[in-house]
Formats: C-alpha cells, structure tokens, sequence
C-alpha cells in the first residue's frame, strides 16, 4: 500500500460504496430499474425519532406453573380410571399443590406407584386420614417449577414476537429484561392501544357444552347443578335467540385451541355481514372435534374465547373436515387481532403492562430537526475552525469528517443498526473524536517543522509518531462503548453503536485518508511548504 494510486483508489472505492449504500435511505422514491441495482437495506429511525410506542411487560409466570399443576391434575384423574383406582376427588390446592382423596388407606401404595412411574416431575408430600378418606399431597419439584418459569418467558418472547410480525410493524424491537420482563417497542406504529390489546391477549380458546335445563331465573338466583358455570356472552346469541348476554355452560372444556393450525379473517356468510373468523384444526384436533360432535347431536356448543362466549351454535350433525367458524358482530380489526392472537398460539401466562410511552411522530420529526440541527451547527464550527488554523491541511481534515460521517452512517444502514436520539449524539461526538485525531497529527507535524526537519520528514515522523497516541485513545474508548453496548438499555445502545462505528471510520479517514492527501502533495507535486 506505498503506492499512493493503490491508496488513493482505495479510498476512492470506499467511498463510492459508501454513497451507493446510502442512496436507498436519503431517497425514498427510486426510478425502477435502480432498485434491482442499488442495495435495500436502509438507515432505520428509532422509536424516539419517528415515533411508537414503549412497553415495558412482566411474564406472570407463576400462573404458567398454576396451569401446569390444573393440567397434572387432569391426568391424573384420567390416569386413575384407566388403571381403575378408586378415588373420590383430584384437585390443585395452593398454588402447585395436588390433593387427591381416596377412598381408604389400602389405595395410597396403588397411588404411590402410579405417580412414581407415570408422573416423576410430582414429589410425594405427605398422606393423612380424615373423615373423608385418605388424602395424599403431591407438589411440583422445585427443578420442574423454575423449568416451568422459564419456557414460561420464553414461550411469551416469542408469541409475543409472532403476533407483532403478522400485525405488520416494521422493525419492532422485542428483548428479554431480567427474569420475568419484555421490552416491547414498536416504531412507527398508529394505533398503539390496538397493539397493546393484541400484545396481552391470551387467546385461550375452549369448547364447551352448553347447560340443558337452566332457566334465567336459575342463573340470576345462581341456582346451579354441580359442574356447570354461567359464562357471559359476547355476541348477544344463544341457540338462535336474541337479548341474552349470559349462558350456563357445562365447565369441561371439551377441546381447546391448542390444535388450531390457522385462523383467517373471512365475510361472514350469515346475511349481516361484517367478519367472522375460520379455524383450522391439526389432525388430532380434527379426530377430536368430529367427535365431539358426533356425541353431542342437537346440543349447544359454545366457543369460549378468554372466558367469553363468542358464539353457541346447536350441533345438527358430525362435523368432520376439521373447521370451525367463530361468529360474533365483529369490526375489520377486531377480527384480525382475535385471528392473529389465535394463529400465533396463546400465551402460556398472563402479561402485565408496567410501563408504557408513546412517542408521537411529530414529536420524532422535532427530535431528528433539533438533533440534526446541533450536529450541523456544530460540524460548521468545526470546518470553520479546522480551515482558519491549519490553513490547507485544515481543508483536508474536513474532507475526512465529511467522509467519515458517510462511511458511519452507511456502516448503521449495512448492519441494520437503529439510529436513535442518543444515536446522532453518538455521531456529533464522533466529530469531535475525528477532529481531535487530525490535532493530535497536525501539532506533531508543526513541531517537527519547528525543529527544522524538511516537510516530508515531518510528515513521516508526525504521523507515525501521533498515531500511537489516537489508536490508544480510541482503543480505549471502544472499550467503553462496548461496555455501553453489553449492558445498557435501547437509547444507551444507540449510542454505543454509532459511537463505535465512527471510532473505527476515524482510524482510517485520520490515519490512512489524509495521509493520502499529504504523500500526493509531497510526492506527486512536491511542495516545497506546507500549509499548516
């Protein structure tokens, strides 16, 4: 690389590639054939700077683990009639626990078998005997609690994520934060509470038979059978007719919407229009639902959606096929999010909101002008700065900036970097830190003249002589910034990737660029003296 052409084509090359890759960003509407030529990656404006929304959620994971013992308790008692175990009740009591009472002492070893072969993860408590019968305490093992947090927050991480992709905002930001928090942002979205109901909504979906024989008069007076719950209803329909807003269901959840594969948004079909939406079913779900049909010809079967009953079609035959249909008088966008939130899969426990901002756009356009605005007016300081005092040499360290400005942002556009608020402070300081970097070459370089030294001498010894001094300064620097970047929040790493590009575009546009300049006036047009 002695060879100034090399160099100076170097340079040159990089700076070409730098402008291309800068063109999609700075230019919103291009000619059609360039955009097969030019790359499409584009510089990427934070949630400060075209403004969203900030969601802070906390993962109840607890209510993860509750779930898991309900579901323990199921299989048990599935588990219990296969292999035809006497027992008179199976039930979670505290938050893990499982309470199962038998009918006398001489079925606990029966019990205890089972539970060691079939169920491992639940450890055996204690057993007693009451008036009742003989009751024995199972809990979930410690491992398989914590277990069960963890895929709690990761299951969510992801639902989460799903669920924004197919709402369309481009280039969310969604990240873990300690044990049991997400940081949600989501720039550039318009209706951030239309998020937020998607974001929390658990979309648990079941199917249940509905109550025969229960009058109104039964459910104002909660006059109910065991096993049955009066649910309310979202739609106003309950087996054709009109006005009611609550219905009793039997509680057994018959099926659930753990077997859905897909959930589209279709027009209705029943004569008001608006949207319904269409389920399909994996085929154990299919199996399951043909036959829940199949058994419960001419009865009500209610679609439950977060405990509300959406719709409560009587069964006129088998359905098989593996499709259902959820209708109810919804809006456009209702129907999206609910088909959305059950095609992604519910969330395994419930999300709370604990902090939320949402920036407006005008308030990001006033950001980007104000911040814009003081790195240019400090950047014009700079240059003017630069020229009056170096003279020549000052021209060539602006030169350099202005290349290392481009070089920083096409780097952020390349890695798909965020530029944020912090992010173009990051970038005024980079100025700063390039400026310096010329000082420290150009002082070196008078000095070397004060001595006596001719101007090719001098420039040989300043810039091997100061470049020690700016790799230290800048090494060190990086360091920091990679610190920053590890540890810090959103608008830190921000600036810690700006900060950190424009140290790196500094050694070269300082160290390497400039030198350019210097050798092809020494060398090509020998200059006698230079301008610094």
């Amino acid at each position: 690389m002695k060879n100034i052409g090399m160099r100076a084509a170097l340079s040159i090359v990089i700076l070409i590639a730098g402008i291309i890759l800068l063109v999609p960003s700075f230019t919103p509407t291009l000619p059609p054939g360039w955009t097969k030529v030019l790359p499409k990656e584009k510089i990427r404006l934070g949630l400060d700077l075209q403004g969203g929304i900030h969601l802070v959620l906390e993962v109840e994971a607890d209510k993860a683990v509750e779930t898991s013992a309900e579901r323990f308790a199921e299989e048990i008692k599935d588990a219990l009639r296969t292999q035809k175990v006497g027992f008179t009740r199976v039930a979670r009591t505290g938050k893990w626990d499982i309470e199962i009472l038998l009918p006398g002492a001489e079925q606990q070893n029966e019990l205890r078998q089972m539970m060691e072969k079939d169920f491992p993860r639940l450890k055996w408590v204690n057993g007693e005997t009451t008036d009742e019968g003989s009751k024995v305490y199972f809990t979930l093992d410690e491992k398989e609690v914590n277990n069960i947090r963890r895929q709690a927050i990761t299951q969510g991480l992801e639902t989460i994520r799903n669920r924004i992709d197919q709402f369309g905002v481009s280039e969310p930001d969604i990240r873990p934060e300690g044990e049991e928090r997400i940081i949600v942002q989501l720039p550039g979205i318009k209706n951030p509470q239309e998020a937020i109901n998607l974001i929390g909504k658990t979309a648990v979906l079941e199917f249940k038979l509905t109550a025969e024989n229960i009058s109104d008069q039964d459910m104002r007076e909660g006059k109910l059978p065991a096993g049955v719950k009066v649910y309310p209803m979202r739609s106003g329909e309950r087996a054709g007719r009109q006005g009611e807003s609550r219905i009793a269901l039997e509680d057994k959840t018959l099926l659930t919407g753990q077997y859905i594969t897909d959930a589209r948004v279709e027009i209705s079909s029943r004569g008001f229009g608006g949207s319904q939406i269409a389920m399909e079913f994996d085929p154990q779900g299919a199996r399951l639902f043909e036959r829940v049909t199949e058994a419960n010809v001419n009865r009500g079967l209610a679609i439950v959606l977060d405990g509300v009953v959406y719709s409560a079609p009587q069964i006129k035959e088998r359905i098989g096929g593996g499709r259902a249909v959820i209708t109810g008088s919804f809006t456009d966008e209702e129907a999206k999010v609910l088909a959305i939130a059950l095609r992604t899969g519910r969330l395994p426990a419930p999300v709370k909101i604990l902090e939320q901002r949402t920036v407006g756009p005008s308030l990001g356009a006033d950001s980007i002008t104000k911040g814009l605005l003081a790195s240019l007016v400090g950047s014009i300081g700079i240059i003017i700065f630069m020229f009056v005092y170096y003279k020549m040499s000052g021209l060539i360290a602006n030169l350099a900036l202005v290349m290392n400005i481009m070089l920083v942002l096409a780097a952020m556009a390349v890695i798909g970097a965020t530029l944020t608020l912090p992010g173009i402070a990051g970038i005024a300081l980079t100025i700063g830190i390039a400026v310096d970097a010329n000082v420290l070459i150009y002082e070196r370089i008078r000095e070397e003249l004060r001595l006596g030294k001719t101007p090719r001498a001098a420039v040989d010894t300043g810039y091997s002589r100061a470049t020690i001094t700016i790799m230290d300064s800048n090494i060190t620097t990086l360091i920091a910034t990679l610190v920053l970047y590890q540890f810090g929040t959103g608008p830190i790493k921000g600036f810690a990737v700006t900060l950190s590009i424009g140290l790196v575009a500094n050694l070269f546009t300082a160290i390497f660029v400039t030198r350019v300049f210097f050798d092809y006036l020494l060398t090509e047009r020998r200059v006698k003296e230079l301008s610094i």
